[in-house]
């Protein structure tokens, strides 16, 4: 199967695919590790061998940075991406949508930093457990001129309530796991070195659960049905992204450090002194 994907390093285990997102240098979400979550994800739908699949990052300090930030000066790279593309969603949001209904349960590893679409990704698996002093999640795009077009509105809406949720689009800011933990965005904090054994066991007890009680379970829980809310967010994304300020701000994000590895230490603070 890893001879399918540039990106991701695909094994499997006793029910369980274990999925490693390896797209260096700081493991942007752009139109190859896009194309390669939404093949991987169709290619296991059917597959009735695989219960549980679990993700994490090749790379300890990011998860997924954050979509790719030079996309809109090569927007001919998501052509494929949007001829393939579902009903009411854009190219970002049917990453999340797909995840968000999988048949498996899926189960972020979250070691390390996931921004923007990174946390839109985290939001829409079923589970997350983040490492207390290495994780860190939030949704940076204010800082940017936009809002999260990739369903960040909407599943942090479902996840942390309405006023979390504005409080976590309009600061900015980067949120700890235990901070994370405490506002419902990752189901649990945990101890940097338990991380693996904690998740590890988890996957292997439900991967091991009788026959059909995964389907009967993830049919009784359904997820929401966001299409309105998916549409609003759309709607109010392209308005922010097509302003010159956003481009601005985005292009000298790039040219002063974002998406190299310590430009994205403290993205926070590098955009913020561009805005100022």
């Amino acid at each position: 199967m890893n001879d399918a994907y540039t990106t991701l390093r695909v094994r499997r285990e006793a029910g369980i695919a274990r999925v490693t997102l390896d797209n260096p240098p700081v493991n942007v979400l752009d139109a190859a590790l896009m194309g390669d979550l939404r093949r991987l994800l169709t290619a296991l739908r059917d597959d009735d061998s695989v219960r549980v699949i679990v993700f994490d990052s090749a790379n300890p300090d990011f998860f997924i940075a954050h979509v790719d930030m030079s996309l809109g000066d090569t927007p001919d790279a998501l052509d494929e991406l949007a001829r393939d593309l579902p009903d009411g969603v854009n190219i970002f949001q049917a990453v999340g949508e797909l995840l968000r209904h999988q048949p498996q349960v899926t189960i972020v590893k979250l070691a390390g930093m996931a921004r923007g679409g990174g946390a839109e990704f985290v939001a829409a698996a079923d589970m997350t457990f983040a490492a207390i002093g290495r994780a860190g999640i939030g949704q940076i795009e204010a800082l940017m001129g936009i809002v999260p077009g990739g369903g960040g509105t909407q599943y942090l809406a479902t996840r942390v309530g309405r006023n979390r949720a504005l409080e976590a689009v309009l600061s900015a800011d980067l949120y700890d796991a235990k901070t994370a933990e405490l506002y419902g965005w990752v189901n649990q904090a945990v101890p940097a070195d338990e991380l693996d054994d904690v998740v590890d066991r988890l996957a292997r007890n439900i991967a091991a659960l009788p026959e059909g009680v995964i389907a009967a379970a993830k049919r009784a829980v359904l997820p929401e049905d966001l299409a309105e809310g998916l549409r609003r967010e759309n709607d109010a994304w392209m308005g922010q992204i097509m302003r010159p300020a956003a481009t601005e701000l985005i292009r000298d994000g790039l040219a002063h450090g974002a998406q190299t590895p310590d430009g994205e230490r403290d993205l926070e603070g590098l955009l913020r002194s561009l805005a100022g």
